[in-house]
């Protein structure tokens, strides 16, 4: 697990960079893009608050963007809620570690030690890389002049593409991403960006297509219910190989003088 959440952490290392020396290199002061990154600590939010900026929008269309964006938090709060169900300090840190990649390594984890554990070693060490990469890549924004050539904003869905990878082996979560993917590509020519995000949620009851009983509640048997309500008579105990079975009453002779003659 530790390997994994490293590799990760370093890859968003370089997307935070490129965040910095994106914004420096617009002609945005150094400290903005690193204050940013302390506060929000958000990815995608940040690039789309930053394109807005830089492309002349106003403060109220940047912030939004990134409320939008951010809006799929609302979800991956209640897929950690068990996680950060701790006293308040360390619940308010546990928010503002939420991220996609904490989310994903938590949920691969059954055990709660172990959810936890995932959970906050993956969102505090994305944190502490993602600022140190925005301070790197503010600090060289100036010498790299137009850091989107570069390409390192790619990373980071490269990064979430290898996370969900895995998921998709099983039915249910293949089913839900290609209808969520499907209603995204539908939606992205008509709607801004990060719209057909949020729409892709969509997709989810598609993971329930095919399983028996969901969605579905068993509605009881009348004909049983009534079967346990009427009482049922009380079978006589039988009499033959059960030595507790109470002696039955002396039947009444026959008055045939042929009965019992086996001859």
């Amino acid at each position: 697990m530790l390997r994994n959440i490293g590799a990760v952490t370093a890859a968003m290392g370089v997307v935070g960079a490129s965040f910095g020396a994106i914004a420096v290199s617009a002609g945005q002061p150094a400290w903005v893009p690193v204050i940013m990154s302390l506060a929000v600590f958000a990815g995608g939010a940040q690039f789309a608050t930053l394109d807005i900026v830089l492309g002349g929008g106003g403060a109220v269309a940047a912030v939004a963007a990134g409320l939008l964006l951010n809006a799929r938090l609302l979800v991956y709060g209640l897929t950690v809620a068990d996680v950060l169900a701790l006293r308040r300090p360390a619940r308010l840190l546990g928010s503002h570690l939420l991220a996609d990649q904490a989310v994903a390594f938590a949920g691969a984890e059954r055990d709660p030690v172990r959810r936890r554990t995932a959970y906050f070693v993956c969102g505090g060490a994305l944190f502490v890389t993602w600022n140190v990469g925005t301070l790197l890549g503010a600090l060289a924004g100036r010498a790299v002049g137009d850091a989107r050539a570069l390409g390192l904003d790619a990373a980071e869905p490269m990064v979430l593409l290898a996370l969900v990878l895995p998921a998709l082996r099983e039915t249910g979560p293949r089913r839900a991403a290609l209808a969520g993917t499907a209603v995204a590509l539908a939606a992205a020519p008509f709607l801004p960006n990060g719209v057909p995000v949020l729409l892709a949620l969509l997709g989810l009851p598609a993971a329930l297509w095919g399983v028996p009983g969901a969605g579905r509640r068993v509605a009881p048997v009348r004909g049983a219910a009534l079967a346990r309500a009427v009482p049922q008579p009380q079978q006589p105990p039988l009499l033959q190989g059960n030595p507790q079975a109470p002696h039955a009453p002396h039947a009444q002779e026959s008055t045939d003088p042929s009965a019992g003659d086996l001859s």
